[in-house]
């Protein structure tokens, strides 16, 4: 690796705005006073001043703020995780009840330490907020749990308005950017997803800028349309610390919005590409979308019934 891909220059359409304000502020003392983790914090996500401070949305991060993986993109911390928090989807449904969400985006780290992958904290963390909040619609983002499809089919059950497992990166790459994760099983996950509840809409994130060529993302691009992935997000690799796996590229808005018109000729419903794009960057506007595209597909459907 040269002396110039090791120092490679962050660019200005990356700079961030900080947005600290009291809606950032409100949300952050509720969280700390609820006991509750977000990946916002926790994966360092540079859209929190924006989701936090703007938009007053947050991506809450169930099981704990420990990982039992080490992925080498991945901020959030690695470990032996503690014990599970049984009154932890209470707590999320009532803290999106009091920040009065529209949509509401949960992840969790990877528990391979259990049995369930926690997929049954999982799916009672869907089942309360929608008791508490029937308008909210919910979007999940599991690990692979293992490419154990009975956990799976158990938070499908609970019926999540989107399901969202991320690919992350090529399949070349996976080896070395994922721990324990394999690109088949992913879009394994995908697939089965889609078998077990065929009117809930998939989703996957690609980060790009870890040394895959453009063909490898179209190939991505391909393998997710051909398990039925409705919707997809494209965002840059930024390297968390100096521990994790160096950018090899800053890819340009253009760039971008390339592989964004790219992936609505594929046959996504919905596509976010952008340099600063995570899997839950404006989801509220993917889960509008994902229900346009149902309701249009249910006119037809329903209109060659009539004929």
């Amino acid at each position: 690796m040269s002396v110039e891909q090791e120092h490679l220059r962050k660019p200005d359409w990356l700079k961030i705005k900080l947005n600290t304000n009291e809606n950032y502020t409100d949300l952050k003392k509720m969280m700390r006073e609820n006991n509750l983790n977000t990946v916002c914090e926790e994966a360092r996500c540079p859209n929190i001043h924006e989701c936090w401070g703007t938009r007053r949305t947050a991506t809450f991060m169930i099981l704990g703020a420990v990982c039992t993986r080490a992925c080498r993109f991945c901020a959030v911390k690695t470990g032996l995780p503690n014990e599970l928090d049984l009154q932890e989807p209470e707590r999320v449904a009532k803290s999106v009840q009091l920040m009065n969400l529209k949509h509401t985006v949960i992840t969790a780290v990877a528990r391979d330490d259990l049995k369930d992958g926690g997929s049954e904290v999982f799916a009672e963390t869907v089942r309360a907020i929608k008791r508490l909040n029937p308008f909210t619609t919910v979007e999940v983002l599991p690990s692979d749990m293992g490419g154990v499809y009975e956990n799976l089919e158990r938070l499908m059950v609970a019926e999540p308005d989107i399901l969202n497992h991320n690919i992350e990166t090529v399949r070349r790459l996976t080896p070395r950017v994922r721990a324990r994760a394999t690109y088949d099983r992913s879009l394994e996950l995908l697939k089965r997803a889609k078998e077990i509840r065929p009117e809930i809409p998939t989703k996957s994130s690609l980060m790009i800028g870890l040394g895959e060529t453009k063909e490898e993302i179209l190939e991505v691009m391909d393998d997710l349309r051909a398990n039925d992935v409705d919707i997809m997000t494209i965002g840059q690799y930024l390297q968390p610390s100096k521990k994790h796996l160096k950018v090899q590229k800053y890819y340009s808005p253009k760039e971008f919005k390339d592989l964004w018109e790219i992936a609505m000729e594929k046959g996504f419903s919905h596509c976010q590409s952008g340099p600063l794009v995570r899997s839950s960057y404006h989801a509220d506007e993917q889960v509008n979308a994902a229900a346009k595209e149902r309701q249009r597909l249910g006119d037809i459907q329903a209109a060659v019934s009539n004929s």
